[in-house]
Protein backbone atom coordinates (compact mmCIF):
# COMPACT_ATOMS: atom_id res chain seq x y z
CA UNK A 1 0.00 0.00 0.00
CA UNK A 2 1.54 3.29 -1.07
CA UNK A 3 1.85 6.29 1.24
CA UNK A 4 -1.40 8.27 1.31
CA UNK A 5 -1.73 11.73 -0.13
CA UNK A 6 -3.00 14.39 2.27
CA UNK A 7 -6.69 13.75 2.88
CA UNK A 8 -9.18 16.17 1.36
CA UNK A 9 -11.47 15.50 4.34
CA UNK A 10 -11.87 17.94 7.20
CA UNK A 11 -13.39 17.55 10.65
CA UNK A 12 -15.92 20.33 11.17
CA UNK A 13 -18.06 21.60 14.03
CA UNK A 14 -16.74 19.05 16.52
CA UNK A 15 -14.59 19.21 19.63
CA UNK A 16 -11.31 17.30 19.42
CA UNK A 17 -11.65 14.11 21.44
CA UNK A 18 -8.96 12.26 23.43
CA UNK A 19 -7.12 9.82 21.14
CA UNK A 20 -9.10 11.03 18.13
CA UNK A 21 -5.94 11.07 16.04
CA UNK A 22 -5.58 7.30 16.57
CA UNK A 23 -8.77 6.74 14.61
CA UNK A 24 -8.35 9.64 12.19
CA UNK A 25 -4.84 8.93 10.97
CA UNK A 26 -3.77 10.42 7.64
CA UNK A 27 -3.83 6.97 6.08
CA UNK A 28 -7.30 6.13 7.41
CA UNK A 29 -8.73 9.46 6.27
CA UNK A 30 -7.18 9.02 2.83
CA UNK A 31 -8.95 5.66 2.57
CA UNK A 32 -12.31 7.11 3.63
CA UNK A 33 -11.81 9.99 1.21
CA UNK A 34 -11.24 7.55 -1.64
CA UNK A 35 -14.38 5.59 -0.69
CA UNK A 36 -16.27 8.88 -0.68
CA UNK A 37 -14.93 9.93 -4.08
CA UNK A 38 -15.66 6.61 -5.73
CA UNK A 39 -18.99 5.59 -4.19
CA UNK A 40 -20.94 8.58 -2.86
CA UNK A 41 -22.22 9.59 -6.32
CA UNK A 42 -23.77 6.15 -6.75
CA UNK A 43 -25.16 6.32 -3.23
CA UNK A 44 -26.82 9.60 -4.17
CA UNK A 45 -28.36 8.08 -7.30
CA UNK A 46 -29.72 5.15 -5.31
CA UNK A 47 -31.35 7.48 -2.78
CA UNK A 48 -33.11 9.22 -5.67
CA UNK A 49 -34.22 5.80 -6.92
CA UNK A 50 -35.72 5.07 -3.50
CA UNK A 51 -37.93 8.12 -3.86
CA UNK A 52 -38.99 7.14 -7.36
CA UNK A 53 -39.90 3.66 -6.22
CA UNK A 54 -41.89 5.00 -3.31
CA UNK A 55 -43.83 7.25 -5.73
CA UNK A 56 -44.68 4.21 -7.84
CA UNK A 57 -45.86 2.27 -4.79
CA UNK A 58 -48.07 5.21 -3.82
CA UNK A 59 -49.60 5.10 -7.32
CA UNK A 60 -50.26 1.34 -7.42
CA UNK A 61 -50.37 0.17 -3.77
CA UNK A 62 -48.59 -2.99 -4.82
CA UNK A 63 -45.20 -4.66 -4.97
CA UNK A 64 -44.04 -7.70 -6.90
CA UNK A 65 -40.94 -9.77 -7.48
CA UNK A 66 -38.83 -8.10 -10.17
CA UNK A 67 -39.40 -9.49 -13.67
CA UNK A 68 -35.97 -8.30 -14.83
CA UNK A 69 -34.20 -10.49 -12.26
CA UNK A 70 -36.31 -13.63 -12.67
CA UNK A 71 -33.30 -15.51 -14.08
CA UNK A 72 -31.37 -14.98 -10.83
CA UNK A 73 -34.27 -16.33 -8.74
CA UNK A 74 -34.88 -19.28 -11.04
CA UNK A 75 -31.24 -20.35 -11.35
CA UNK A 76 -30.79 -23.13 -8.78
CA UNK A 77 -27.05 -23.47 -9.37
CA UNK A 78 -25.51 -20.51 -7.58
CA UNK A 79 -24.57 -20.32 -3.89
CA UNK A 80 -22.93 -17.75 -1.66
CA UNK A 81 -19.32 -18.34 -0.60
CA UNK A 82 -18.80 -20.97 2.12
CA UNK A 83 -18.96 -19.58 5.62
CA UNK A 84 -15.68 -18.85 7.41
CA UNK A 85 -15.23 -20.82 10.62
CA UNK A 86 -15.80 -17.79 12.84
CA UNK A 87 -19.27 -17.26 11.34
CA UNK A 88 -20.39 -20.86 10.93
CA UNK A 89 -22.18 -21.08 14.30
CA UNK A 90 -24.39 -18.06 14.91
CA UNK A 91 -27.06 -19.58 17.13
CA UNK A 92 -27.21 -16.59 19.49
CA UNK A 93 -26.25 -13.01 18.67
CA UNK A 94 -26.29 -10.13 21.14
CA UNK A 95 -26.74 -6.56 19.92
CA UNK A 96 -25.70 -3.24 21.39
CA UNK A 97 -23.74 -0.01 21.01
CA UNK A 98 -19.96 0.21 21.13
CA UNK A 99 -19.40 2.07 24.39
CA UNK A 100 -16.60 0.62 26.50
CA UNK A 101 -18.74 -1.24 29.05
CA UNK A 102 -20.99 -2.77 26.39
CA UNK A 103 -17.97 -3.79 24.33
CA UNK A 104 -16.63 -5.90 27.18
CA UNK A 105 -20.00 -7.24 28.33
CA UNK A 106 -21.09 -8.21 24.83
CA UNK A 107 -17.81 -9.94 24.01
CA UNK A 108 -18.02 -11.80 27.33
CA UNK A 109 -21.77 -12.55 27.11
CA UNK A 110 -21.57 -16.15 25.93
CA UNK A 111 -23.26 -15.26 22.65
CA UNK A 112 -21.61 -16.53 19.47
CA UNK A 113 -21.83 -13.11 17.76
CA UNK A 114 -21.88 -9.51 18.90
CA UNK A 115 -23.55 -7.05 16.56
CA UNK A 116 -21.42 -4.01 17.36
CA UNK A 117 -23.85 -1.28 16.44
CA UNK A 118 -23.03 2.13 14.98
CA UNK A 119 -26.58 2.38 13.63
CA UNK A 120 -29.98 2.16 15.38
CA UNK A 121 -28.54 1.46 18.86
CA UNK A 122 -26.12 4.38 18.68
CA UNK A 123 -26.95 8.06 18.45
CA UNK A 124 -24.29 9.39 16.03
CA UNK A 125 -22.62 12.01 18.19
CA UNK A 126 -19.03 12.61 17.17
CA UNK A 127 -17.95 11.14 20.49
CA UNK A 128 -19.94 7.92 19.87
CA UNK A 129 -18.62 7.61 16.31
CA UNK A 130 -14.95 8.02 17.28
CA UNK A 131 -14.85 6.34 20.68
CA UNK A 132 -16.78 3.39 19.28
CA UNK A 133 -14.03 2.87 16.74
CA UNK A 134 -11.35 3.21 19.43
CA UNK A 135 -13.11 0.72 21.71
CA UNK A 136 -13.14 -1.93 18.99
CA UNK A 137 -9.51 -1.27 18.13
CA UNK A 138 -8.66 -1.60 21.83
CA UNK A 139 -10.70 -4.79 22.16
CA UNK A 140 -8.75 -6.53 19.39
CA UNK A 141 -5.51 -5.47 21.10
CA UNK A 142 -6.94 -6.63 24.48
CA UNK A 143 -6.50 -3.12 25.86
CA UNK A 144 -10.17 -2.39 26.55
CA UNK A 145 -10.32 -3.26 30.29
CA UNK A 146 -11.51 -0.43 32.53
CA UNK A 147 -12.97 0.49 35.91
CA UNK A 148 -16.25 2.37 36.05
CA UNK A 149 -15.52 5.58 38.00
CA UNK A 150 -19.12 5.79 39.23
CA UNK A 151 -19.50 2.25 40.59
CA UNK A 152 -15.85 1.22 41.04
CA UNK A 153 -16.62 -2.01 39.21
CA UNK A 154 -13.89 -3.40 36.96
CA UNK A 155 -14.50 -4.89 33.53
CA UNK A 156 -12.07 -7.19 31.72
CA UNK A 157 -12.17 -9.50 28.71
CA UNK A 158 -12.33 -13.26 29.11
CA UNK A 159 -9.93 -15.57 27.29
CA UNK A 160 -9.87 -15.12 23.51
CA UNK A 161 -11.63 -18.44 22.86
CA UNK A 162 -14.62 -17.38 24.98
CA UNK A 163 -15.28 -14.08 23.20
CA UNK A 164 -18.09 -13.44 20.75
CA UNK A 165 -17.19 -12.80 17.11
CA UNK A 166 -17.84 -9.18 16.13
CA UNK A 167 -20.14 -8.31 13.25
CA UNK A 168 -20.12 -4.53 12.94
CA UNK A 169 -23.16 -2.56 11.72
CA UNK A 170 -22.42 0.80 10.04
CA UNK A 171 -25.06 3.44 9.51
CA UNK A 172 -27.51 3.16 6.63
CA UNK A 173 -26.96 4.80 3.28
CA UNK A 174 -29.36 7.68 4.01
CA UNK A 175 -27.47 9.39 6.84
CA UNK A 176 -24.43 11.62 6.27
CA UNK A 177 -21.70 12.24 8.84
CA UNK A 178 -22.01 15.96 9.38
CA UNK A 179 -18.62 16.28 11.11
CA UNK A 180 -16.51 14.89 8.26
CA UNK A 181 -16.65 16.74 4.98
CA UNK A 182 -14.94 17.17 1.65
CA UNK A 183 -15.31 20.09 -0.74
CA UNK A 184 -18.19 18.17 -2.32
CA UNK A 185 -20.09 17.82 0.96
CA UNK A 186 -20.53 15.51 3.92
CA UNK A 187 -19.30 11.91 3.77
CA UNK A 188 -21.99 9.22 4.11
CA UNK A 189 -21.99 7.85 7.63
CA UNK A 190 -21.93 4.33 6.20
CA UNK A 191 -18.58 4.97 4.53
CA UNK A 192 -17.13 6.63 7.63
CA UNK A 193 -18.13 3.75 9.90
CA UNK A 194 -17.14 1.03 7.46
CA UNK A 195 -13.98 2.78 6.30
CA UNK A 196 -12.44 3.48 9.70
CA UNK A 197 -13.30 0.05 11.08
CA UNK A 198 -12.09 -1.84 8.03
CA UNK A 199 -8.88 0.16 7.64
CA UNK A 200 -7.79 -0.20 11.25
CA UNK A 201 -8.93 -3.76 11.96
CA UNK A 202 -9.09 -5.93 8.83
CA UNK A 203 -5.54 -7.24 8.95
CA UNK A 204 -5.53 -7.67 12.73
CA UNK A 205 -8.81 -9.62 12.58
CA UNK A 206 -7.29 -11.97 10.02
CA UNK A 207 -4.38 -12.55 12.41
CA UNK A 208 -6.93 -13.41 15.11
CA UNK A 209 -8.51 -16.05 12.88
CA UNK A 210 -11.56 -13.92 12.08
CA UNK A 211 -12.20 -11.14 9.62
CA UNK A 212 -13.98 -7.86 8.90
CA UNK A 213 -17.63 -8.88 9.16
CA UNK A 214 -20.56 -6.51 8.69
CA UNK A 215 -24.32 -6.20 9.09
CA UNK A 216 -25.81 -4.01 6.34
CA UNK A 217 -28.87 -2.02 7.48
CA UNK A 218 -31.79 -0.33 5.74
CA UNK A 219 -31.03 -1.94 2.36
CA UNK A 220 -33.91 -1.37 -0.05
CA UNK A 221 -32.76 -3.11 -3.24
CA UNK A 222 -30.24 -5.43 -4.82
CA UNK A 223 -28.65 -2.39 -6.46
CA UNK A 224 -27.78 -1.07 -3.01
CA UNK A 225 -26.30 -4.48 -2.18
CA UNK A 226 -24.29 -4.25 -5.43
CA UNK A 227 -22.89 -0.92 -4.26
CA UNK A 228 -21.79 -2.48 -0.98
CA UNK A 229 -20.19 -5.35 -2.87
CA UNK A 230 -18.19 -2.91 -4.98
CA UNK A 231 -17.10 -1.12 -1.80
CA UNK A 232 -15.86 -4.45 -0.40
CA UNK A 233 -13.97 -5.37 -3.56
CA UNK A 234 -12.21 -2.01 -3.65
CA UNK A 235 -11.45 -2.00 0.09
CA UNK A 236 -9.86 -5.46 0.04
CA UNK A 237 -7.73 -4.54 -2.95
CA UNK A 238 -6.72 -1.23 -1.32
CA UNK A 239 -5.28 -2.82 1.84
CA UNK A 240 -4.05 -5.96 0.10
CA UNK A 241 -6.13 -8.74 1.65
CA UNK A 242 -7.78 -11.61 -0.27
CA UNK A 243 -11.09 -11.00 -2.01
CA UNK A 244 -13.89 -12.65 -0.04
CA UNK A 245 -12.35 -11.87 3.35
CA UNK A 246 -15.16 -9.41 4.05
CA UNK A 247 -18.47 -11.04 4.94
CA UNK A 248 -21.81 -9.27 5.09
CA UNK A 249 -25.17 -10.15 6.59
CA UNK A 250 -28.00 -8.06 5.18
CA UNK A 251 -30.93 -7.03 7.33
CA UNK A 252 -34.13 -7.63 5.40
CA UNK A 253 -35.85 -4.83 7.27
CA UNK A 254 -37.51 -3.02 4.38
CA UNK A 255 -40.54 -4.29 2.51
CA UNK A 256 -38.90 -3.70 -0.88
CA UNK A 257 -35.88 -5.82 0.07
CA UNK A 258 -38.22 -8.68 0.99
CA UNK A 259 -39.02 -8.99 -2.72
CA UNK A 260 -35.31 -9.11 -3.65
CA UNK A 261 -33.74 -11.53 -1.18
CA UNK A 262 -32.32 -13.82 -3.86
CA UNK A 263 -30.98 -10.88 -5.79
CA UNK A 264 -29.36 -9.31 -2.72
CA UNK A 265 -27.54 -12.54 -1.91
CA UNK A 266 -26.53 -12.88 -5.55
CA UNK A 267 -24.99 -9.41 -5.71
CA UNK A 268 -23.00 -10.12 -2.54
CA UNK A 269 -22.43 -13.82 -3.22
CA UNK A 270 -18.63 -13.70 -2.78
CA UNK A 271 -19.06 -11.76 0.46
CA UNK A 272 -22.50 -12.83 1.72
CA UNK A 273 -22.95 -14.53 5.07
CA UNK A 274 -26.70 -14.41 5.53
CA UNK A 275 -29.92 -12.45 5.92
CA UNK A 276 -31.65 -11.26 9.07
CA UNK A 277 -35.33 -10.68 9.83
CA UNK A 278 -35.61 -7.28 11.54
CA UNK A 279 -39.13 -6.73 12.86
CA UNK A 280 -39.55 -3.07 13.79
CA UNK A 281 -37.82 -1.50 10.81
CA UNK A 282 -39.73 -3.89 8.58
CA UNK A 283 -43.07 -2.64 9.95
CA UNK A 284 -41.82 0.94 9.72
CA UNK A 285 -40.99 0.33 6.06
CA UNK A 286 -44.46 -1.06 5.37
CA UNK A 287 -46.09 2.03 6.85
CA UNK A 288 -43.69 4.33 5.01
CA UNK A 289 -44.27 2.76 1.62
CA UNK A 290 -48.00 2.04 1.86
CA UNK A 291 -49.08 5.02 3.94
CA UNK A 292 -51.37 6.18 1.12
CA UNK A 293 -52.81 2.71 0.50
CA UNK A 294 -56.01 3.03 2.49
CA UNK A 295 -57.50 1.00 5.38
CA UNK A 296 -56.14 -2.38 4.28
CA UNK A 297 -52.58 -1.19 4.99
CA UNK A 298 -53.28 0.26 8.45
CA UNK A 299 -51.23 -1.59 11.06
CA UNK A 300 -52.61 -2.26 14.54
CA UNK A 301 -50.65 -1.56 17.73
CA UNK A 302 -47.01 -2.53 17.20
CA UNK A 303 -47.06 -5.14 19.97
CA UNK A 304 -50.06 -6.81 18.32
CA UNK A 305 -47.99 -7.50 15.20
CA UNK A 306 -46.07 -10.58 16.26
CA UNK A 307 -43.92 -12.76 14.07
CA UNK A 308 -46.86 -15.20 13.85
CA UNK A 309 -48.98 -12.68 11.90
CA UNK A 310 -49.66 -14.19 8.44
CA UNK A 311 -47.74 -11.55 6.48
CA UNK A 312 -44.83 -11.76 8.94
CA UNK A 313 -44.82 -15.56 8.67
CA UNK A 314 -44.66 -15.23 4.89
CA UNK A 315 -41.65 -12.91 5.24
CA UNK A 316 -39.70 -15.03 7.71
CA UNK A 317 -40.38 -18.38 6.03
CA UNK A 318 -39.39 -16.97 2.64
CA UNK A 319 -36.20 -15.65 4.25
CA UNK A 320 -35.27 -19.07 5.66
CA UNK A 321 -36.01 -20.84 2.39
CA UNK A 322 -34.06 -18.28 0.34
CA UNK A 323 -31.03 -18.33 2.62
CA UNK A 324 -30.77 -22.10 2.83
CA UNK A 325 -31.27 -22.60 -0.88
CA UNK A 326 -28.23 -20.35 -1.40
CA UNK A 327 -26.09 -21.71 1.46
CA UNK A 328 -26.50 -18.61 3.64
CA UNK A 329 -27.39 -18.23 7.32
CA UNK A 330 -30.93 -17.22 8.25
CA UNK A 331 -30.87 -15.10 11.42
CA UNK A 332 -34.05 -14.42 13.37
CA UNK A 333 -35.40 -11.40 15.19
CA UNK A 334 -34.79 -9.57 18.43
CA UNK A 335 -35.77 -10.53 21.97
CA UNK A 336 -35.81 -7.01 23.41
CA UNK A 337 -36.89 -7.74 26.99
CA UNK A 338 -34.71 -6.22 29.73
CA UNK A 339 -34.87 -8.28 32.95
CA UNK A 340 -36.11 -6.52 36.07
CA UNK A 341 -33.91 -6.70 39.15
CA UNK A 342 -36.96 -6.01 41.34
CA UNK A 343 -39.82 -8.04 39.86
CA UNK A 344 -39.21 -11.78 39.44
CA UNK A 345 -42.79 -12.35 38.29
CA UNK A 346 -42.35 -9.95 35.36
CA UNK A 347 -39.17 -11.82 34.43
CA UNK A 348 -40.87 -15.21 34.65
CA UNK A 349 -43.62 -14.22 32.22
CA UNK A 350 -41.22 -12.45 29.85
CA UNK A 351 -38.67 -15.27 29.85
CA UNK A 352 -41.43 -17.72 28.90
CA UNK A 353 -42.37 -15.50 25.95
CA UNK A 354 -38.73 -15.23 24.87
CA UNK A 355 -38.40 -19.01 25.03
CA UNK A 356 -41.53 -19.53 22.94
CA UNK A 357 -40.28 -17.05 20.36
CA UNK A 358 -36.83 -18.64 20.09
CA UNK A 359 -38.30 -22.15 20.07
CA UNK A 360 -40.46 -21.11 17.11
CA UNK A 361 -37.53 -19.62 15.21
CA UNK A 362 -35.36 -22.68 15.74
CA UNK A 363 -38.21 -24.97 14.67
CA UNK A 364 -38.82 -22.85 11.56
CA UNK A 365 -35.25 -23.38 10.39
CA UNK A 366 -33.46 -20.23 11.51
CA UNK A 367 -29.77 -20.73 12.26
CA UNK A 368 -29.65 -18.17 15.05
CA UNK A 369 -31.40 -15.22 16.63
CA UNK A 370 -30.87 -11.92 18.45
CA UNK A 371 -31.11 -10.88 22.09
CA UNK A 372 -30.65 -7.47 23.66
CA UNK A 373 -29.43 -8.50 27.12
CA UNK A 374 -26.85 -11.03 28.40
CA UNK A 375 -29.46 -12.66 30.68
CA UNK A 376 -31.37 -13.76 27.58
CA UNK A 377 -28.37 -15.50 26.00
CA UNK A 378 -28.88 -18.80 27.88
CA UNK A 379 -32.60 -18.88 27.04
CA UNK A 380 -32.02 -18.39 23.32
CA UNK A 381 -29.04 -20.76 23.41
CA UNK A 382 -31.17 -23.53 24.91
CA UNK A 383 -33.79 -23.14 22.18
CA UNK A 384 -31.25 -23.49 19.39
CA UNK A 385 -29.21 -26.16 21.18
CA UNK A 386 -32.35 -28.30 21.37
CA UNK A 387 -32.71 -28.23 17.59
CA UNK A 388 -29.08 -28.00 16.44
CA UNK A 389 -27.32 -30.16 18.99
CA UNK A 390 -23.66 -30.25 17.98
CA UNK A 391 -24.36 -28.98 14.45
CA UNK A 392 -23.28 -25.35 13.87
CA UNK A 393 -26.39 -24.50 11.84
CA UNK A 394 -29.28 -26.06 9.95
CA UNK A 395 -28.61 -24.74 6.47
CA UNK A 396 -29.28 -28.24 5.16
CA UNK A 397 -32.97 -27.75 6.05
CA UNK A 398 -34.13 -26.33 2.73
CA UNK A 399 -37.78 -25.56 3.59
CA UNK A 400 -38.94 -26.58 0.14
CA UNK A 401 -42.44 -26.77 1.64
CA UNK A 402 -42.53 -22.95 1.67
CA UNK A 403 -44.20 -21.08 -1.17
CA UNK A 404 -44.87 -17.37 -0.79
CA UNK A 405 -46.71 -15.17 -3.29
CA UNK A 406 -46.14 -11.46 -3.75
CA UNK A 407 -49.53 -10.43 -2.25
CA UNK A 408 -48.94 -12.51 0.89
CA UNK A 409 -46.00 -10.31 1.91
CA UNK A 410 -48.24 -7.24 2.12
CA UNK A 411 -51.48 -8.86 3.31
CA UNK A 412 -51.70 -6.51 6.29
CA UNK A 413 -55.48 -6.91 6.42
CA UNK A 414 -55.04 -10.61 7.25
CA UNK A 415 -54.69 -9.46 10.88
CA UNK A 416 -57.78 -9.28 13.07
CA UNK A 417 -56.17 -6.81 15.49
CA UNK A 418 -57.01 -3.11 15.20
CA UNK A 419 -55.36 0.06 16.46
CA UNK A 420 -56.33 0.87 20.05
CA UNK A 421 -56.44 4.04 22.08
CA UNK A 422 -53.92 2.58 24.52
CA UNK A 423 -51.71 1.78 21.53
CA UNK A 424 -51.74 5.46 20.59
CA UNK A 425 -50.76 6.43 24.14
CA UNK A 426 -47.97 3.86 24.08
CA UNK A 427 -46.63 5.17 20.77
CA UNK A 428 -46.48 8.70 22.18
CA UNK A 429 -44.84 7.53 25.40
CA UNK A 430 -42.15 5.49 23.68
CA UNK A 431 -41.58 8.21 21.07
CA UNK A 432 -40.98 11.00 23.58
CA UNK A 433 -38.89 8.90 25.96
CA UNK A 434 -36.69 7.43 23.25
CA UNK A 435 -36.12 10.68 21.34
CA UNK A 436 -35.20 12.47 24.58
CA UNK A 437 -32.47 9.92 25.27
CA UNK A 438 -31.29 9.94 21.64
CA UNK A 439 -30.87 13.71 21.71
CA UNK A 440 -28.55 13.20 24.71
CA UNK A 441 -26.47 10.71 22.75
CA UNK A 442 -28.03 7.41 23.86
CA UNK A 443 -29.18 5.09 21.09
CA UNK A 444 -30.16 1.97 23.08
CA UNK A 445 -32.63 2.83 25.85
CA UNK A 446 -34.56 0.65 28.32
CA UNK A 447 -38.19 1.81 28.30
CA UNK A 448 -40.91 -0.15 30.13
CA UNK A 449 -38.62 -3.23 30.38
CA UNK A 450 -37.85 -3.29 26.65
CA UNK A 451 -34.63 -2.25 24.95
CA UNK A 452 -35.72 0.36 22.45
CA UNK A 453 -33.67 1.75 19.58
CA UNK A 454 -34.29 4.06 16.65
CA UNK A 455 -36.37 1.43 14.84
CA UNK A 456 -39.00 1.35 17.59
CA UNK A 457 -39.18 5.14 17.62
CA UNK A 458 -39.66 5.05 13.84
CA UNK A 459 -42.58 2.63 14.02
CA UNK A 460 -44.14 4.61 16.90
CA UNK A 461 -44.15 7.96 15.10
CA UNK A 462 -45.10 6.31 11.78
CA UNK A 463 -48.13 4.62 13.31
CA UNK A 464 -49.29 7.91 14.82
CA UNK A 465 -48.96 9.52 11.37
CA UNK A 466 -50.75 6.64 9.64
CA UNK A 467 -53.63 6.44 12.10
CA UNK A 468 -54.30 10.17 11.88
CA UNK A 469 -54.17 10.22 8.09
CA UNK A 470 -56.37 7.12 7.85
CA UNK A 471 -58.94 8.60 10.26
CA UNK A 472 -58.76 5.56 12.56
CA UNK A 473 -61.59 5.30 15.11
CA UNK A 474 -60.49 3.58 18.32
CA UNK A 475 -62.52 1.16 20.42
CA UNK A 476 -63.48 3.97 22.84
CA UNK A 477 -65.04 6.02 20.04
CA UNK A 478 -62.18 8.53 19.82
CA UNK A 479 -60.85 9.38 16.35
CA UNK A 480 -57.13 9.68 15.75
CA UNK A 481 -56.48 13.38 15.19
CA UNK A 482 -53.56 15.74 15.56
CA UNK A 483 -55.32 17.48 18.45
CA UNK A 484 -55.80 14.18 20.29
CA UNK A 485 -52.09 13.37 19.88
CA UNK A 486 -51.13 16.82 21.16
CA UNK A 487 -53.36 16.27 24.20
CA UNK A 488 -51.81 12.86 24.94
CA UNK A 489 -48.29 14.21 24.42
CA UNK A 490 -48.89 17.13 26.79
CA UNK A 491 -50.20 14.74 29.44
CA UNK A 492 -47.20 12.46 29.01
CA UNK A 493 -44.77 15.37 29.32
CA UNK A 494 -46.46 16.44 32.55
CA UNK A 495 -46.38 12.87 33.87
CA UNK A 496 -42.66 12.58 33.12
CA UNK A 497 -41.99 15.87 34.95
CA UNK A 498 -43.78 14.48 38.01
CA UNK A 499 -42.11 11.06 37.70
CA UNK A 500 -38.49 12.25 37.52
CA UNK A 501 -38.66 15.60 39.33
CA UNK A 502 -38.12 19.15 38.19
CA UNK A 503 -34.33 19.10 38.33
CA UNK A 504 -33.93 15.99 36.13
CA UNK A 505 -36.65 17.20 33.80
CA UNK A 506 -34.91 20.53 33.27
CA UNK A 507 -31.53 18.86 32.77
CA UNK A 508 -32.93 16.65 30.01
CA UNK A 509 -34.23 17.38 26.53
CA UNK A 510 -37.86 16.53 27.22
CA UNK A 511 -39.58 19.53 25.64
CA UNK A 512 -37.32 19.25 22.61
CA UNK A 513 -38.17 15.54 22.26
CA UNK A 514 -41.89 16.24 22.65
CA UNK A 515 -41.75 18.91 19.94
CA UNK A 516 -39.73 16.75 17.55
CA UNK A 517 -42.10 13.78 17.94
CA UNK A 518 -45.06 15.98 17.15
CA UNK A 519 -43.26 17.40 14.12
CA UNK A 520 -42.49 14.02 12.56
CA UNK A 521 -45.82 12.47 13.58
CA UNK A 522 -48.16 15.32 12.65
CA UNK A 523 -46.63 17.12 9.69
CA UNK A 524 -48.58 16.69 6.46
CA UNK A 525 -45.33 15.75 4.69
CA UNK A 526 -44.03 12.41 5.96
CA UNK A 527 -40.34 12.51 6.91
CA UNK A 528 -38.51 9.49 5.47
CA UNK A 529 -36.36 9.01 8.58
CA UNK A 530 -36.88 10.46 12.03
CA UNK A 531 -33.10 10.51 12.50
CA UNK A 532 -32.62 13.06 9.71
CA UNK A 533 -34.27 16.02 11.51
CA UNK A 534 -33.18 14.59 14.88
CA UNK A 535 -29.53 14.59 13.77
CA UNK A 536 -29.71 18.33 13.21
CA UNK A 537 -30.60 18.73 16.91
CA UNK A 538 -28.20 16.11 18.30
CA UNK A 539 -25.71 17.38 20.84
CA UNK A 540 -22.06 16.77 19.97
Amino acid sequence: MSAPAPSPLAVVDADTLPRQDEALTDAALAFVAELHRRFTPRRDELLVRRGERRTEIARTSRLDFLPETAAVREDDSWRVAPSPAALNDRRVEITGPTDRKMTINALNSGAKIWLADFEDASAPTWENVITGQLNLMDAYAREVDFTDPASGKSYALKAAGELATVVMRPRGWHLDERHLRSEAGAVPGALVDFGLYFFHNAERLIELGKGPYFYLPKTESHLEARLWNDVFVFAQEYVGIPQGTVRATVLIETITAAYEMDEILYELRDHASGLNAGRWDYLFSIVKNFRDGGPKFVLPDRNAVTMTAPFMRAYTELLVRTCHKRGAHAIGGMAAFIPSRRDPEVNKVAFAKVKDDKDREAADGFDGSWVAHPDLVPIAMASFDAVLGERPNQKDRLREDVSVTAPELIAIDSLDAKPTYQGLIGAVQVGIRYIEAWLRGLGAVAIFNLMEDAATAEISRSQIWQWINAGVVFENGETATADLVREIAAAELAAIRTEIGEESFTAGTWQQAHDLLLTVALDETYEDFLTLPAYEQLRG
